[in-house]
């Protein structure tokens, strides 16, 4: 009798072991952190909060490490703190949105300055543009339209919009460098002053 509750006690010792040396994968944890990350991609978290995403992914990456290696509490660990990463990552991109807008704004506020000093600049030199006249008219008329369509830009998804803003630039550039070359061009030489005494014989 002794050696059949000896026997039943060691089973029961045996599977207890057997259990806890084979705890289960984290499938659940593992689940809720790539939908966290699926979601803070979504949200624009790869364009708007790079670097919490990046620490998010690292995250990932070390759960992911643990689970191949069947360590299996420490992945679950690693997945929720993943989780909370991701979820960090996509409440920062509204604030990461907002700098992005606000810079592009600064940018076009400034290159529509420009733009109207060199409004006036050509219509002090309105005589003196000759052939460079159409080109103007066909930039005036590029830049009204692109300033308006990057600001519709900006409302929309700002990290799209630098392009526009370099070609924009480009466009100022190019025409106060015009405008430089024709001021200089058409400054008055000055003419030598005639010797006032002439050399005695």
């Amino acid at each position: 009798m002794k050696q059949v509750r000896l026997l039943s006690v060691l089973v029961v010792v045996s599977l207890v072991l057997a259990f806890v040396g084979c705890s289960k994968p984290p499938d659940a944890e593992k689940q809720a952190a790539k939908s966290a990350m699926d979601a803070a991609v979504s949200a624009g978290a790869d364009r708007y909060a790079g670097a919490d995403l990046d620490t998010a992914k690292k995250k990932w990456e070390s759960a992911e490490s643990l689970m191949k290696e069947k360590k299996y509490e420490e992945a679950k660990k690693a997945y929720i703190e993943a989780r909370a990463a991701f979820e960090k990552a996509a409440g920062a991109v509204a604030a990461g949105k907002k700098a992005m807008a606000d810079q592009a704004n600064a940018a076009v506020a400034g290159i529509e300055e420009s733009w109207n000093k060199l409004k006036a600049t050509a219509k002090k030199m309105e005589k003196k543009m000759k052939d460079k006249k159409e080109a103007w008219i066909a930039d005036s008329k590029a830049m009204t339209e692109g300033l308006a369509k990057t600001k519709e830009t900006i409302a929309a998804d700002p990290a799209e919009v630098k392009p526009k803003i370099d070609e924009l630039k480009a466009m100022v550039d190019k025409w106060e460098n015009t405008f430089k070359e024709m001021a200089a061009t058409a400054a008055p030489v000055k003419k030598s002053e005639p010797a006032k005494k002439k050399k005695k014989k």
